[in-house]
């Protein structure tokens, strides 16, 4: 049952097995010197982190579950609200007398971001809470896993635990993200065993294997997941490189625009990559899609700037192989 004490919707859902936080967004005309300063142009505060890709997934229709925690403070009650915005269920209750974290994200005049997080409740994760999130996912449900909840070393125990007894048919996506290079080694690995898609970034991608090459950086991967894994390299601009096992790395092109902020880029390709497979779009199809997708994202400033169904099935040919699956969303 939902935290409301409705049913869950039939169908795939997508569950965070994460964090959302708050960000606190300035746009910066540079990053200060050490010791300097700079004065920002722009300042707001949103819900940010996992809820990011929450937003995107359901925005492409996808049903989502918040499995993190929140707090009672502030901040706690930002991220509540904006989840109940965007129609995303928390499954936990609020933990009183702590709040939620917070990312400072300096957005320089080129759109790239540059962060500093404080970590809040929902850096951790008690053995009752874990219990209650293990068993959430059912079979055809999707599981989407951060690298920062792996940091943490009480709730990185509980994460990667929770990711090994996952049930068969349930598809877990792991973003390893900026921090990727402090999880515990053994942590890391135990996880990479269950994971079925591994989506990171060229950065996070060169950390892991040392390659600078997107390409040969997604076939080492991919030789490290289980047999029928597969590897999302995102490339910015450049779409993304797509390695599943027994074949080359295919190189998905991107959609050329102009960006003004990329902040929350990589959640919106994420997200909508999730929620097309769970649509039932091929890999290949999905990946595509979270291109289009995620060049809407830096079109907009703020970071859950992910489009819905109808915007991507907007930007494509109307005989285009993705249209029946964004439509279908959009009349449901």
């Amino acid at each position: 049952m939902n935290a409301d004490g409705t049913p869950p919707p039939a169908g795939p859902r997508l569950i965070l097995a994460g964090s959302v936080i708050v960000d606190m967004v300035l746009r910066v005309p540079r990053l200060p010197e050490r010791g300097g300063d700079v004065l920002a142009s722009h300042a707001v505060q949103t819900a940010g982190g996992g809820f990011n890709v929450l937003a995107a997934a359901h925005r492409m229709g996808l049903p989502a579950v918040y499995g993190g925690g929140h707090g009672t403070g502030p901040f706690g009650d930002l991220v509540r609200s904006a989840l109940a915005a965007e129609g995303v269920t928390p499954l936990l209750t609020p933990r009183p007398g702590r709040d939620t974290g917070y990312c400072v994200a300096l957005v320089d005049a080129e759109g790239e971001r540059t962060f500093v997080t404080a970590t809040g409740v929902e850096g951790e994760l008690s053995a009752a809470e874990a219990r209650l999130l293990a068993a959430e996912p059912r079979p055809g449900d999707l599981v989407q896993l951060s690298g920062y909840g792996l940091v943490h070393a009480g709730a990185g125990e509980r994460l990667a635990a929770l990711a090994e007894n996952l049930a068969p048919g349930v598809v877990l996506c792991l973003d390893p993200g900026p921090l990727v290079a402090d999880i515990d080694a053994d942590r890391l690995a135990r996880v990479l065993s269950r994971v079925d898609w591994l989506s990171c970034n060229r950065r996070e991608a060169r950390l892991l294997t040392g390659l600078a090459d997107a390409d040969a950086a997604a076939r080492a991967l991919v030789d490290r997941l289980r047999p029928g894994a597969g590897v999302l390299v995102r490339g910015d601009a450049d779409g993304c490189w797509l390695a599943e096992a027994g074949a080359a790395p295919v190189h998905v092109p991107g959609r050329p625009v102009e960006a003004v902020d990329s902040n929350g880029a990589g959640d919106a390709h994420v997200g909508a990559f999730l929620a097309l497979l769970g649509h039932g779009a091929r890999p290949s199809e999905a990946a595509r899609g979270a291109n289009v997708a995620a060049s809407v994202a830096v079109t907009r400033r703020g970071p859950a700037t992910g489009p819905t169904a109808a915007e991507v099935a907007a930007l494509l040919d109307e005989h285009d192989p993705l249209v029946p699956f964004l439509t279908r969303q959009e009349r449901a």
